[in-house]
């Protein structure tokens, strides 16, 4: 069973949903994470809601207790390592669930580089296929299905576009579990960023309350 994320249109940019685009939520006074490598402040893509054991909730009906909130440098496209889990260009993090408010975005002369020009909806939908490629290709062919409405998987086996890269919990050691993998989005103009065609990869520790982020094209 693979539980495939959906377009289900535009989202409220500060609703506590998995979503992607939109703003942050994070405890108060939460600083906005920048770029090790260009300094600039990174790019907001997406939220999504885990239980208590840092799973993804999959539609039904589980608590959230906590959130993942991923960013990585849109400053100068291709300039940084944001496809690196290690590399500083990228950051996720995981948030109790309870007293998180929209961050304030930073102030720059492009927000697209702090901001998607875009806040979708999500609509989780199982499909009976073990694996993600096969639980897409199923769903891209059905009658009047746009492919840039797949937004990704919940949970589940990476689909790797190269080599495995599961990261390594940097506090307990084990290989992290999938989060999500997500696809650059339905419209060109408000996409994610994973060098073109790419997809990418939120991974946690559920035990360590860690995290991490990296994309493969």
């Amino acid at each position: 069973m693979t539980t495939l994320m959906t377009y289900a249109g535009p989202e409220e940019p500060n609703a506590l949903v998995t979503r992607t685009g939109g703003l942050p939520l994070a405890p108060e006074g939460t600083a906005w994470p920048t770029c090790v490598e260009c300094e600039g402040p990174m790019q907001f893509l997406a939220q999504l809601l885990l239980d208590g054991q840092a799973r993804p909730l999959r539609g039904d009906g589980g608590r959230a207790e906590l959130v993942m909130a991923v960013f990585m440098c849109q400053t100068d496209p291709g300039m940084c390592d944001a496809w690196s889990p290690t590399g500083g260009a990228n950051a996720s993090f995981l948030f109790p669930v309870d007293g998180l408010t929209p961050m304030t975005a930073p102030e720059v002369d492009d927000p697209e580089t702090v901001l998607l020009g875009a806040c979708h909806a999500v609509r989780p939908v199982e499909s009976p296929q073990e694996t993600y490629g096969d639980a897409y290709e199923e769903w891209v062919r059905a009658d009047g299905r746009e492919p840039g409405h797949l937004l990704g998987q919940l949970g589940g086996r990476p689909d790797w576009l190269q080599a495995d890269e599961t990261p390594s919990c940097p506090g307990c050691g084990r290989g992290m579990e999938l989060a999500a993998q997500l696809e650059e989005g339905p419209d060109h103009t408000t996409n994610m960023n994973f060098g073109g065609c790419g997809a990418a990869y939120a991974f946690v520790c559920g035990p360590c309350r860690g995290s991490a982020f990296l994309w493969q094209c």
